[in-house]
């Protein structure tokens, strides 16, 4: 059975992007209006130094041109991750991303402007209550003065930023729509159907859907370890022109996220290793294998139980475990979830691999899904970009637009507090040991892959772009070795890898937002803490999850966290996730009756 085409998927299971623009013809007339503004974005310059009153109009003009360029891009975003093998698709979202970048090189007045402004004018001007819908986004602007440059810097910053971005936009044309990876098993091997092949009780159909897969990136294997070694320097040559010490405290700078929180999170993990080691030796006890090979690591624990969920029943058993959460929190996503069309939910060929959730301020917050029945992990994707979904409803509904872009730091946090109230009332819903087993070892798997797997990757960065910052070339071979070296550090003695297993660090698609998957880690430590305040807890602890959703952007993320209950910057989140794991293990051991 071949993936069907975009054409061949029913309307109510795609998303409807009405929010955004009507259809193609409305989102060209929303361009052209774009393209109107940053024509009219050269008579501003100076004004923001040109007392309080053309400043205010200033800012009120950003925001509507913020909103504008908000709804362009992401319409064209979503119909190219919908279907990058539609032309009309790639072309407009080349249109896109070139009028965003017009925009930055038409603004390049703008952040040497508001921080020309000495301190004492601009605490002036926020006492003014006209001034607080963009008193947050100023204080957070400024905090950049000593990485800002000059106008004509920044112009020609803003005019790289196309072309900074052919590495990442290469490689998912590449992954995506140019690599073919054949048919298996009457089936077709692709990039979302490929977690479904390694969950198979038949080794030999995984050793085969392993090794067919990775044979395509094999035979690209030069040019993609070339996309990211330009990815890697991108990051690198931003950094240095804007004067950071290294690619990652630039990442981490504008969250107000200390490298020490970075460094808290990879230490605690490798202290922990011997317990994800432990987890491995039961694996490979309970599938009876001497040792596991890398395409062992998915497959249920429990054979010969078949578990499939219609996208309706996943949706019902989401709101039915996020119930502690309130009506309206549940009543709202679920009616976007079956009735109001935030879901793309299948795959169909072009499209994008995985999932994510993206909306604007104005705009339904859409989430793309790869959907299928035979795969638990499909549920919990459903109720994680869920999660994100009502965090930009919520916030989008409690804040001025200049304030609710919320950052990742914060988003991973909204989402995986999802995925544990589903993994606790699955498990207390379970009809036997057997299904209970299932589904411990699937809510195991899954703090593997958020916390563990994305730690390992987290680190791998951080050796890649500090290796690249050493004046080291990265070749395929330092980045393979690199890779396998990991490998071998987080799986231990119980896995052995094959030889083209370290390929697997050329296929994630994440290393292209730099810095980005250390919060993963950390959004589930601190989901997992706050999860069990909001399950043990009354109406305050509810209230306070809440509050932190609605806070969207207003507040810098390890603060709006420890409002909500958490710190950060403290070792415990981690440390106490790492012992929920290991508690974790114990019931799993107990219920298969094996030890390690």
């Amino acid at each position: 059975m071949e993936t069907m085409k975009r054409s061949q998927q029913r309307k109510e299971d795609t998303w409807d992007l009405g929010s955004l623009f009507a259809d193609a013809a409305s989102w060209e007339e929303g361009l052209a209006q774009f393209k109107a503004r940053i024509g009219k974005a050269p008579s501003f310059k100076g004004k923001l130094t040109q007392g309080k009153q053309s400043f205010l109009e200033t800012m009120s003009w950003y925001e509507e041109t913020g909103i504008l360029a908000e709804r362009i891009y992401n319409w064209a975003f979503l119909n190219y991750s919908s279907d990058a093998s539609d032309s009309q698709n790639t072309h407009r979202y080349s249109l896109a991303a070139s009028a965003l970048s017009e925009l930055s090189t038409a603004l390049a007045f703008f952040e040497p402007e508001l921080l020309a402004l000495d301190e004492e004018t601009i605490a002036s001007y926020l006492k003014d209550a006209a001034f607080a819908p963009y008193a947050v986004y100023i204080r957070k602007a400024r905090r950049f003065k000593a990485h800002i440059l000059s106008e004509q810097e920044e112009r020609i910053m803003a005019l790289q930023s196309e072309v900074a971005a052919t590495p990442r936009t290469t490689f998912s044309d590449l992954t995506n729509v140019d690599f073919d990876f054949g048919m298996l098993d009457g089936k077709p091997l692709t990039q979302s159907s490929l977690s479904s092949f390694l969950m198979q009780e038949n080794r030999e159909l995984r050793r085969q859907a392993y090794q067919q897969f990775y044979a395509v990136y094999e035979k690209s294997k030069h040019a993609i370890a070339r996309l990211y070694e330009g990815q890697v320097k991108q990051d690198i040559f931003r950094c240095k022109v804007r004067g950071y010490e290294s690619a990652r405290e630039m990442a981490l700078f504008g969250d107000d996220v200390p490298l020490s929180v970075y460094d808290n999170l990879i230490k605690a993990v490798h202290e922990a290793l011997p317990t994800l080691h432990r987890y491995y030796a039961i694996r490979s006890k309970v599938l009876g294998l001497e040792k596991l090979a890398h395409y062992d690591v998915y497959v249920p624990l429990l054979k010969g139980l078949q578990v499939k969920t219609s996208y309706e029943d996943a949706v019902t058993t989401i709101a039915d475990a996020l119930a502690p959460l309130g009506e309206e929190y549940v009543s709202t996503l679920t009616q976007g979830l079956l009735e109001e069309r935030w879901v793309d939910r299948y795959e169909n060929k072009g499209k994008r691999s995985g999932a994510f959730s993206s909306g604007t301020y104005t705009s339904k917050p859409y989430i793309l899904l790869n959907y299928k029945e035979d795969v638990l992990r499909d549920l919990f994707t459903v109720a994680h970009e869920g999660g994100h979904s009502m965090h930009s409803w919520y916030s989008a509904r409690n804040n001025p637009y200049m304030h609710y872009d919320y950052t990742i730091f914060e988003a991973e946090v909204a989402s995986t507090f999802n995925e544990q109230l589903v993994a606790k009332y699955l498990l207390e819903h379970a009809e036997d040991d057997t299904m209970k087993a299932y589904i411990l070892g699937k809510q195991i798997d899954d703090i593997v892959a958020t916390l563990f797997r994305q730690t390992m990757f987290a680190e791998y960065e951080m050796t890649t772009h500090r290796i690249a910052e050493s004046g080291t070339p990265l070749t395929l071979e330092v980045l393979r070795q690199e890779y396998r070296t990991l490998l071998a550090t987080y799986f231990g003695d119980s896995v052995q890898f094959e030889e083209e297993s370290d390929l697997e660090g050329l296929r994630i698609p994440h290393f292209y937002s730099p810095f980005y998957v250390y919060k993963y880690a950390t959004g589930l430590s601190a989901a997992i803490a706050l999860s069990q305040k909001v399950l043990n807890g009354g109406e305050k602890e509810r209230e306070d999850y809440l509050s932190f959703l609605k806070s969207g952007g207003s507040l810098y993320p390890i603060e709006s966290l420890k409002k909500a209950g958490v710190d950060m910057t403290s070792e415990k989140p981690v440390k106490d996730a790492l012992s929920s794991f290991s508690g974790l293990l114990d019931q799993l051991e107990n219920l298969l009756g094996v030890n390690s």
